[in-house]
């Protein structure tokens, strides 16, 4: 049999291989049992003050908000903004296909991408554009300066004009190592367009795509692809001009993005994305060991094992918490200070799709069975 198929055929059939790999060691026989969560502590008090069904949510939905607003999508092509107090829909679409990645939005249009990798972008619930796409996208689009900037799942990166369609630039480097098949890295600091490309986080012009600083996170090792895979994921931790990321089961660390040069870095074996506020970073370790870093200089602070091989999202910081969602439906709250467990609330017992966000002194949650469910303290 001759094997002849494309270089990006043969990536996205590594990419399976890795993510079917990484599937079965998650159900093997022989994994540690999750700590048992106990009674809960109760030492803050939360309710459920409204909630509501989307639809079934089988891609990473990023949720975005503006003022009082959710935006949001399931997998069937529904595209919603939601009250995030009360819960109320303000306005709902049907873009008429399976939804792969999204949403992106900048309070007056919304993006997502289709699995027959279709760019489309709707205002007031309703499509202003369509644009065909190369390549796979697993990545939320960006609105931001008047483009939407989409990360391929190549890791190609290109810009079009948010009110035609038309693409304005389009920037790939050749050879890049595998990837995954989940969100990347794509966001906005200042002037600069800063994207994941393998293990180095990029600065780039929004206006032409052209590189101002690549900054090393992660060097790809071993002797087979898989063992080489180095990619940023979603979820980064932000601090004025300092960035802070995540490299899939190898590092973190953070990048002035002013200069792009890369501050520290720290063997970390996670793969879900961090948060932080202005003195520590946080993030989860693939045996859902919760810890802290000094935002300064990458130091070790406190490390919690209470939810150890749990499933997690990244965290969410809020208040004097933070907020990580399970594979069981839970939203776990714990101290920032020293990660002890303050609380936990239920959904509707199905995964959370990504960290819960927060509107105003609302804590939203986005299930795979597509709960939506807005929690406030009393």
């Amino acid at each position: 049999m001759k094997m002849n198929a494309s270089p990006v055929i043969w990536q996205r059939f590594f990419v399976t291989v890795l993510v079917g790999f990484l599937a079965a060691c998650a159900s093997a026989p022989d994994k540690p049992k999750p700590t048992d969560l106990g009674i809960n502590p109760a030492l803050m008090a939360v309710r459920n003050v409204w909630s509501v069904n989307i639809g079934a949510v089988d891609f990473a939905l990023s949720v975005k908000t503006h003022a009082n607003q959710l935006v949001l999508a399931s997998t069937d092509g529904t595209v919603l903004s939601l009250d995030a107090k009360s819960g109320a829909t303000i306005w709902r679409s049907n873009i008429g296909q399976p939804i792969s990645a999204g949403v992106g939005s900048d309070g007056q249009l919304v993006s997502v991408v289709t699995r027959n990798n279709e760019l489309v972008t709707l205002k007031a619930g309703q499509p202003v554009w369509r644009v065909q796409l190369p390549t796979q996208v697993f990545t939320a689009p960006l609105l931001a300066g008047g483009r939407v900037f989409v990360l391929g799942g190549d890791r190609s990166v290109a810009a079009f004009d948010a009110q035609t369609g038309q693409r304005l630039w389009h920037f790939q480097r050749t050879g890049e190592s595998l990837v995954l098949r989940q969100s990347g890295v794509l966001s906005a600091v200042g002037n600069t367009l800063i994207a994941g490309l393998s293990g180095h986080l990029l600065g780039l012009n929004p206006l032409n795509g052209t590189v101002q600083w690549d900054a090393a996170i992660a060097t790809p090792r071993g002797t087979n692809e898989i063992e080489r895979l180095v990619d940023l994921v979603e979820g980064i931790s932000r601090a004025g001009k300092q960035v802070c990321v995540r490299a899939f089961q190898s590092k973190i660390g953070c990048v002035d993005t002013n200069s792009g040069r890369t501050e520290w870095t720290q063997t970390s074996i996670g793969y879900v994305g961090l948060s932080g506020d202005d003195q520590w970073v946080y993030g989860v370790e693939s045996d859902a060991q919760v810890r802290a870093y000094k935002r300064s200089d990458g130091a070790a602070g406190w490390q919690s094992d209470r939810l150890r091989y749990h499933v997690l999202t990244r965290p969410l910081v809020i208040g004097r918490s933070l907020a990580l969602g399970d594979d069981a439906g839970w939203v776990h709250l714990m101290s920032r200070s020293d990660g002890s467990l303050l609380t936990r609330v239920a959904t509707d017992g199905s995964a959370l799709v990504d960290a819960p966000v927060q509107v105003a002194n609302t804590l939203i949650a986005v299930t795979r069975k597509g709960g939506v469910f807005g929690f406030q303290p009393e």
